[in-house]
């Protein structure tokens, strides 16, 4: 059954704890803020499914690479729902190390950042942008969150990170396919 009315007074419970909390709880907040981004992710990932990348030589291929790190980004923020649900669930230190990694896989691949960059390009470097702001959103929640039921210190990382590799991975797309970076005009 797709609805039970529990909710219509305007509580939820969590599948973790079992607890019932009101919707505008701050963990309640977090985990609708995770599902949103997860949801974004999947869109990013089936764009990326169904686009094929040029390659600076021309080459045309698609986008395997950046469909697999995208469904580990998925993946990884079931863990954090369901820690943020009370289970007990924790990303590692490997998880914000393997994020630092590719960000740094990536910065090495491309010119350094000078300025600010606008949003777009490529539409899947432009999604991958949106869910960047997204996944910042969704980390301010879980701070939030933090504050009544304390989070991993490696959950906080790896949100902070998972911005910075959304940000990476669509400036990297950009480049793939020859999109030139536009900087604000202050």
């Amino acid at each position: 059954m797709f609805y039970t009315g529990a909710g219509d007074k305007g509580e939820t419970g969590i599948f973790g704890s079992g607890e019932r909390l009101p919707k505008d709880d701050a963990r309640i907040e977090a985990l609708g803020a995770m599902d949103e981004l997860n949801s974004l992710i999947g869109v990013c990932k089936t764009r990326a499914a169904s686009n094929a990348v040029a390659t600076a030589s021309g080459a045309i291929k698609p986008s395997r690479r950046i469909v697999r790190i995208l469904e580990a980004m998925q993946q990884h923020l079931f863990i954090v729902q369901a820690e943020l649900a009370g289970a007990d669930k924790h990303l590692t230190e490997e998880h914000v190390k393997a994020l630092e990694r590719l960000i740094d896989a990536i910065e090495k691949k491309l010119p350094p950042l000078r300025n600010f960059v606008l949003a777009g390009g490529s539409e899947l470097a432009a999604l991958l942008d949106y869910a960047r702001a997204v996944a910042r959103r969704a980390e301010r929640r879980a701070v939030a969150a933090h504050h009544i039921k304390p989070l991993s210190p490696h959950t906080l990382a790896y949100l902070n990170r998972l911005s910075s590799a959304l940000f990476a991975l669509a400036r990297l797309v950009n480049a793939r396919v020859g999109r030139e970076e536009q900087h604000p005009h202050y």
